[in-house]
């Protein structure tokens, strides 16, 4: 629970103002490259998604668009 190898983010800026939202998703990006922890994070907020390395975009279940296959 500490030091995990992932993180699983369920919309977790959802109820979060911008600039709280923008803290969280920095803070989270900080300790993974920090302590090499992944954090996967489902959020419809495309103001954050910005600073992900990585973005799938899924609909209805099936994966639409994966920018790692860019």
């Amino acid at each position: 629970v500490g030091n995990p190898d992932i993180v699983f983010a369920d919309e977790p800026t959802a109820a979060l103002d911008k600039e709280s939202a923008l803290n969280v998703v920095t803070l989270l990006k900080r300790l993974g490259t920090e302590r090499g922890t992944t954090t996967l994070m489902v959020t419809h907020d495309s103001k954050i998604m910005d600073l992900a390395d990585r973005i799938i975009t899924m609909d209805e279940g099936r994966i639409v668009q994966d920018s790692s296959l860019s």
